[in-house]
């Protein structure tokens, strides 16, 4: 009889080691989108983007203080908490591939062939599933960097994995219900961090219909169960509490009136009870439309999902299954490549590990072959995503197609495909060695196995993070060209987050008032941002590496942004002007013509403009598209990578040039800049990149040499020297070197 006793001590090896693969390769610091926003909310126990993720706040916070003691930065720090989530899912994983293979060789042995090899074969094939799911680029790259926070979905999931397979072998057995009970609860905790970690739950349910269907009618089943959701769920009553406090990264700001109040959002989820919590759970910030309406359209004529739109989407899944295992042989996003054919390779290894789960046990092929399909096919469907970032490049218009790729989201499925290849690599190697092979010949057929660290060699200069402090230098570039108790408008999340966590973080430029255009739209925003600008709260400058660049700075402004009513600001809304108007600001007298159209974060923005600008230097990110919408351009004049607003016009300024349209316009402060870019910032990872993986965070670089081309230009019309324009047109090279993907794009590679 095959021993089936769990190989924990190679589980735990598995974790390490691929512990230690994410530590060598882990990035030193925050990256883009909401890597930052995490980091600095968990370090702060703010409350991130809806639904607010609670379960990810206080075991960051726990976890920041428990690595204290290690001197590490808090970036590192919640990154190697990334690394640990999916090493942890790996090694549990690795002990149901254990599992599965192991019944699918005591079914061989069933049949008589006397294998003796049987329990080789099972750490062998969990060890290459464990190697092809760790190695997966998206799960590497997600691992290395707590970029989300669905690493510790992909650990959630893989203990109710275990669990499930736990309970199959144990189900005869007195009080085994309470494995199911524990995976419910797993399920309902897991989804205070992310509702992924909710997945298995179709898989589970089949399961025990399958194996044990009178569990279905037993009452003190259901009773267990409503006390682990209603247990795990009750974590989200941290939100009102905390938001209750006002912390500084407070987003939705879920406050509630009662205790009655935030108990009903939570456990209604989200369909009753406190409207700011209900609103969060469910995230209506982000109008995401029904499954069955095409995202594309508008939401005042929503149209049907059509079936090319789904078309469409299970291609791009495809797509992004087409990175995971030879990310590095093509530099293309798009699938038929010299990628494909090893895809292909893995997607067959993969089926074949389900046909070995099968052999194992039915229950073992329904769970898993269910957990494979919902985390794909219905993952696809439910998320209803727009055309893909680069597989619709001809929409473009960016509402036809989403901001970004989004493979983060599959990250438990390719983990999960990975142990699934990796099970039928093992089928693979056992049918090479012959049906009556003994332990030589297996050695002998072994290097076959060698195939699982084939992605590890293809996917490691794409998805290493080691020593890129490219979004922390874009941080600390943007926040150091703001003058003292400046505001700085920006318009997303690149511009955004990343000024957060080195605000909150490291403490750097804490004084420098950043608002988030979108977020002008919602009625908590402008609020929060009056609350915070206050003189009793305003947070005072300090000269960060003893710069010198802002001497002598102002005193504390004596007043907030803005001092509106609260109940002017919740009543601004879109609007057309009738008629020509003028808006004063300060010296300022801008004219709109009729017709013009001001959004309701339109409007707000001008309303801070207006109460601060004789306290407070405005500056707009480079990026942003505030100061277009609101027709104020002509009127800003670069300083480093962010738009000062001037009070005086831009060509009675000394030194101030005008750029030709080819290079973007508008105005530059040639001294101004020339320090910035020469004496104040740091560029590590924004230049003479061989690889920038993510091209939809390549504006960023692209940022920076827009500014040197622009430096260049406007040298050369004061008649300045032509060493220096030199100087600057060579920077520009190099950065357009990191916006055009890196060096191995450009060659093709």
């Amino acid at each position: 009889m095959v021993d089936s006793r769990p190989p924990y001590g190679h589980a735990v090896a598995a974790s390490a080691a691929v512990l230690l693969l994410y530590a060598v390769t882990l990035a030193p610091t925050a990256w883009f989108w909401d890597s930052g926003e995490y980091i600095a909310a968990a370090a702060t126990l703010g409350i991130p983007h809806p639904p607010g993720n609670p379960f990810f706040v206080l075991l960051g916070k726990v976890w920041i203080t428990l690595l204290s003691p290690t001197g590490l930065p808090v970036a590192v720090r919640m990154n190697l908490l990334a690394a640990a989530s999916s090493a942890a899912a790996t090694g549990i994983l690795f002990l149901v591939a254990h599992r599965v293979l192991t019944g699918w060789m005591r079914s061989r042995v069933a049949g008589g062939s006397g294998d003796r090899t049987a329990a080789v074969v099972p750490v062998a094939g969990a060890w290459a599933g464990a190697i092809l799911a760790a190695t997966a680029f998206t799960v590497w790259n997600q691992s290395n960097l707590n970029e989300k926070v669905y690493t510790l979905s992909v650990l959630a999931i893989a203990l109710v994995s275990w669990l499930a397979i736990l309970w199959t072998d144990r189900k005869d057995r007195a009080g085994s219900e309470w494995l199911l009970v524990l995976a419910v609860y797993v399920m309902a905790l897991g989804s205070t961090n992310h509702l992924m970690s909710v997945l298995p739950a179709p898989a589970l349910a089949l399961l025990v219909l399958c194996e044990k269907p009178g569990l279905f009618r037993h009452r003190g089943m259901w009773v267990q169960t409503a006390a682990a959701v209603s247990l795990g769920l009750s974590l989200s009553l941290f939100l009102p509490i905390r938001s209750a406090q006002d912390p500084v990264i407070n987003e939705g700001e879920p406050t509630c009136e009662s205790v009655g109040d935030a108990a009903a959002a939570v456990f209604s989820l989200g369909r009753a009870g406190c409207p700011a919590l209900a609103a969060n759970l469910k995230r209506e910030q982000y109008g995401k439309p029904s499954i069955l309406i095409d995202p594309t359209t508008a939401s005042f004529d929503p149209q049907p999902r059509s079936p090319a739109l789904l078309g469409h989407q299970f291609l791009n899944y495809f797509q992004y299954f087409d990175w995971q295992w030879a990310r590095g042989l093509a530099s293309s996003e798009l699938p038929g490549t010299g990628r494909t054919p090893v895809s292909l390779a893995l997607l067959g290894l993969g089926i074949w590990g389900l046909a070995v789960s099968a052999r194992s046990r039915r229950g073992h092929a329904l769970y898993l072959g269910t957990l494979a399909l919902t985390l794909s096919a219905g993952l696809v469907f439910y998320l209803n995503f727009r055309y893909g970032y680069s597989l619709g490049p001809e929409f473009a218009d960016r509402t036809m197609r989403e901001v970004r790729e989004r493979d983060y989201f599959f990250i438990a499925s390719f983990h999960l495909w990975g142990f699934l290849a990796g099970m039928g690599l093992a089928a693979a190697w056992r049918r090479l060695a012959g049906p009556a092979a003994g332990v030589r010949r297996l050695a002998a057929t072994s290097p076959v196995l060698a195939l699982a660290l084939l992605p590890m060699a293809f996917n490691w200069a794409w998805a290493t993070r080691a020593g890129d402090h490219s979004a922390r230098d874009w941080a600390y570039d943007l926040l150091q060209s703001v003058e003292p108790y400046g505001i700085l408008f920006t318009g997303g999340d690149n511009d955004t987050f990343p000024l957060w966590y080195l605000q909150e973080v490291e403490g750097i430029r804490q004084d420098v008032t950043v608002i988030v255009d979108q977020y002008l739209n919602t009625q908590w925003y402008p609020k929060q941002l009056k609350r915070r600008t206050g003189p009793e709260r305003q947070r005072p400058f300090v000269d960060d590496g003893g710069l010198g660049l802002y001497e002598a700075p102002p005193d504390l402004p004596s007043r907030a942004i803005t001092t509106r009513p609260d109940d002017e600001l919740d009543a601004a809304g879109p609007a057309v002007l009738a008629e020509p108007a003028a808006l004063r600001l300060g010296r300022l007298s801008v004219r709109y013509p009729e017709g013009f159209r001001f959004g309701r974060g339109d409007q707000i923005a001008l309303a801070i403009i207006q109460d601060s600008i004789d306290q407070r230097p405005i500056y707009f990110a480079s990026s942003g598209a505030l100061v277009e919408r609101v027709g104020l351009a002509d009127w800003t004049v670069r300083q480093g990578l962010a738009a000062k607003l001037s009070v005086t016009a831009p060509e009675e300024i000394p030194g101030v040039v005008r750029v030709p349209p080819g290079l973007g316009g508008g105005w530059i402060d040639v001294e101004r800049s020339a320090t910035l870019t020469g004496e104040v910032y740091s560029y590590r990872g924004l230049k003479d990149r061989a690889i920038w993986p993510d091209l939809p965070s390549a504006n960023i670089p692209l940022q920076f040499q827009i500014l040197f081309l622009q430096l260049a230009d406007a040298l050369a019309q004061l008649g300045g020297e032509d060493e220096t324009a030199a100087g600057f047109l060579a920077e520009a090279d190099s950065f357009g070197i990191t916006a055009a993907g890196g060096s191995r794009r450009a060659r093709g590679e």
